[in-house]
């Protein structure tokens, strides 16, 4: 897959697995990890699907339908891909934790609800839940921070909190910030996305 790989302060474990949104490229949240933690390794993947000129992580049959089938097999793709980068940068698989902005969200929350811990933790902003009547892998303390917006024509609040309440159950502890907007990133957000790092992630072997 076409990636950002950036090492990080030679003091840290953590590396920010970086997934984008629609139409973006793996240059794009490079400054939201900066701004999370500029002394983590960084590794920013570009989604494999091309929808009408735009990248995506997994095909969708309409806005906020998803295409299943893709789903799973781009969620098993990226997963190996993860595999594979750990051992060629040296990074450890344990120790990260994706920040994904809205498909890249969804395609972060899928590992989440295919793998048992494929993640550190996460930061899933503006996500939907990926799929739908299965069984989620226990996720016991996972610390999982979801940004929302109250207007959010996409990803509705009603939504956000079916995914919260899904993660909840099988064990993960979720934190929630809302913002007053729609469905675009806010700085808000990235500020509280910030702290909950800092408090629950950064420090925790």
């Amino acid at each position: 897959m076409h990636h950002v790989f950036k090492q990080g302060n030679n003091n840290t474990d953590k590396t920010l697995l970086l997934l984008h949104g629609t139409g973006g490229d793996e240059n794009d949240l490079l400054p939201i990890a900066e701004m999370i933690d500029p002394d983590a390794n960084v590794l920013s993947v570009r989604g494999n699907v091309n929808e009408n000129g735009m990248n995506r992580f997994f095909r969708r049959l309409a806005e906020g339908v998803f295409d299943e089938e893709d789903l799973i097999f781009r969620t098993e793709e990226l997963h190996r891909f993860i595999d594979e980068a750990a051992a060629k940068y040296g990074f450890s698989r344990h120790s990260l934790v994706a920040v994904g902005y809205s498909n890249g969200a969804n395609i972060a929350g899928s590992l989440l609800y295919h793998y048992s811990f494929p993640l550190a933790g996460a930061v899933l902003l503006h996500p939907m839940v990926p799929r739908k009547g299965i069984t989620l892998p226990e996720m016991k303390d996972l610390p999982v921070f979801i940004g929302a917006g109250t207007n959010d024509p996409i990803c509705r609040p009603e939504e956000t909190e079916m995914l919260s309440d899904q993660l909840q159950e099988a064990g993960a502890r979720v934190e929630v910030f809302w913002a007053d907007q729609g469905h675009q990133l806010t700085r808000g957000e990235i500020d509280q996305a910030k702290t909950w790092y800092e408090k629950l992630v950064k420090h925790e072997g």
